[in-house]
């Protein structure tokens, strides 16, 4: 099995599916790269394609009506985005754009479509990957509406040492570039509220910061303020 289908397999819409199907998905795959900083497409471009991350971060973020950039996710190697275009004529809802360098997959709404028309596990599995998804927007609307700042900074950093995060001696370091701004913006709120937040868990003994660098040091106290 070559690497590209191999990627392809690993990928939760097509992870069920026959070696068949993930060659006939990896012919149709077009393989671009990106440097750090490039936008890949804009929020309101006519959606056109899924993409998925062989290598690299990507941030998806939106406009606010005030002009401030909310950042709704970053995803790295294996994640999927721009799914939501598929079997719609929609515009893409976000904008993503390149963390650092990368190198991304993508599959044209067109040439999948037509697959999907032949294949009804393939259908099965983009169904549940959608639903997924929309639960998971729900969740995090729920929780900003819900939660106060200190928790939606603590769940976001344990969301953000989940899917970046490299354990070193008992510690995990978050492999993220992200300013204090783009975190406020992920979080929904100002950055000197996120600021303080992280004042108070560097405090604590929960994280350590410098810069731009944020080391979990105590994950155990951090979740406890998912509990508060």
């Amino acid at each position: 099995m070559n690497k590209n289908i191999e990627l392809i397999k690993h990928i939760p819409i097509f992870s069920q599916l026959d070696q068949v199907s993930l060659e006939k998905i990896s012919s149709i795959t077009i393989e671009k790269k990106y440097r750090k900083g490039t936008i890949i497409f804009m929020e309101g471009d006519k959606g056109e394609a899924l993409h998925f991350i062989k290598s690299g971060k990507i941030k998806i973020s939106k406009a606010s009506s005030d002009g401030r950039e909310l950042i709704l996710n970053i995803y790295g190697t294996g994640d999927v985005f721009a799914e939501v275009t598929l079997f719609n004529n929609v515009m893409y809802p976000a904008t993503a754009e390149v963390m650092e360098d990368a190198v991304i997959g993508i599959i044209m709404n067109v040439d999948l479509e037509e697959l999907v028309r032949q294949n009804a596990d393939l259908a099965l599995q983009i169904i549940k990957i959608l639903n997924k998804r929309l639960y998971m927007s729900q969740m995090k609307l729920k929780q900003m509406a819900l939660s106060d700042t200190y928790v939606r900074t603590a769940q976001i950093l344990i969301k953000l040492a989940d899917d970046h995060g490299v354990e070193k001696n008992g510690a995990i370091d978050l492999k993220l570039d992200l300013s204090r701004q783009e975190l406020a913006n992920m979080i929904g709120t100002a950055r000197e509220t996120v600021s303080r937040a992280l004042s108070q868990f560097k405090k604590e003994g929960s994280i350590d910061i410098s810069g731009k660098k944020i080391i979990i040091k105590n994950m155990d106290k951090l979740k406890a303020w998912l509990q508060s």
